[in-house]
């Protein structure tokens, strides 16, 4: 055990230290769900808090992964440290995935100051792969100023990300439908920013106008801030400074009206909970096929038992 534990320390040191091939390594950990991950957690803690993480969702065909590239180019510029974490998702059929995002990325990864790390959903619904909040944590203690997390894109269920990220972007193109009326009870609802994406395309000023008629309309938690809309033709870096203006705006109001540490607080205590899940979930697996479960199951089929009065027992046992 004590050799796990000096393994762990040096990869965390050596990926503090900016050590690429050590981020992978606890990346990989994580993904992996393996038994060191409670010893990585707890090294990476002193070395956390520092990364804004930001959310880029949308459907399909939007332009999320050109999107991200063109904006981790503009944040490189500004001298920013940039880690990318895309999320594809996992075939049903396979169990593979084909991590598409990383490849349409390969301008930036001869980039010392880039990290990119695709993920497979593995199942996982939401947008999002379930190891995305540790490997989040991976990347803050790697020294990330900011973290893109790109999700899969799979439709107005994809709010997830609004739970993990400190700034929602959702991208809409024109041409893709009438998206506005299909999501507005879904993704829109969770932007901070808005980006028309393609828009050079006709109907681009239309889907801005639709966004400002629904925007109108809606009570926003988060008072005092307006969403704004940024136009981008992503493939040639046009409006992507704005967008980044929109993000370093956002999370100045965050700061000033103290709803980033709020929005932190509720992703680490969604964190916890879904740690504390997993581990009862996987407890309970363990007592599949047990005496113990089929001795409740028989009191319940003779009557001496209920299944609420079983369940309760087995909560006790667990």
């Amino acid at each position: 055990m004590a050799r796990r534990t000096v393994a762990v320390d040096e990869l965390v040191t050596r990926a503090v230290d900016g050590d690429p091939r050590a981020v992978a390594r606890l990346i990989s950990l994580v993904e992996d769900a393996s038994a060191l991950l409670p010893e990585v957690s707890a090294a990476l803690a002193p070395h956390l808090g520092r990364a804004q993480v930001i959310g880029l969702t949308g459907s399909p065909g939007v332009g999320k992964s050109t999107t991200t590239g063109a904006l981790v180019a503009s944040l490189r510029a500004q001298g920013r440290k940039v880690g990318v974490l895309a999320v594809d998702p996992t075939s049903p059929f396979s169990g593979g995935a084909l991590l598409g995002d990383r490849i349409r990325m390969q301008d930036h990864a001869g980039d010392p100051g880039v990290i990119i790390r695709s993920m497979a959903t593995r199942g996982h619904l939401g947008g999002l792969a379930w190891a995305a909040p540790q490997a989040l944590r991976v990347l803050d203690a790697a020294g990330c100023d900011v973290i893109l997390v790109e999700t899969v894109g799979v439709g107005q269920s994809e709010v997830e990300i609004s739970r993990l990220a400190d700034t929602t972007v959702v991208l809409l193109a024109p041409g893709m439908g009438d998206g506005i009326q299909a999501a507005k009870a879904g993704i829109l609802e969770i932007a901070d920013v808005y980006v028309v994406n393609k828009a050079d395309r006709d109907g681009a000023s239309q889907v801005r106008r639709e966004l400002r008629g629904m925007l109108s309309l809606t009570q926003r938690p988060d008072g005092g801030w307006k969403p704004p809309i940024v136009l981008t033709v992503a493939y040639r870096e046009e409006g992507i400074d704005e967008v980044v203006a929109a993000l370093d705006a956002h999370l100045g109001h965050l700061r000033e009206s103290g709803e980033l540490g709020r929005r932190r607080l509720r992703r680490t205590r969604d964190e916890i909970e879904t740690v504390a899940t997993t581990e009862l979930r996987q407890r309970f697996e363990a007592l599949h096929g047990d005496r113990r479960l089929d001795a409740l199951a028989a009191d319940v089929v003779a009557g001496r038992s209920d299944p609420f009065a079983a369940a309760r027992a087995l909560l006790g046992e667990v």
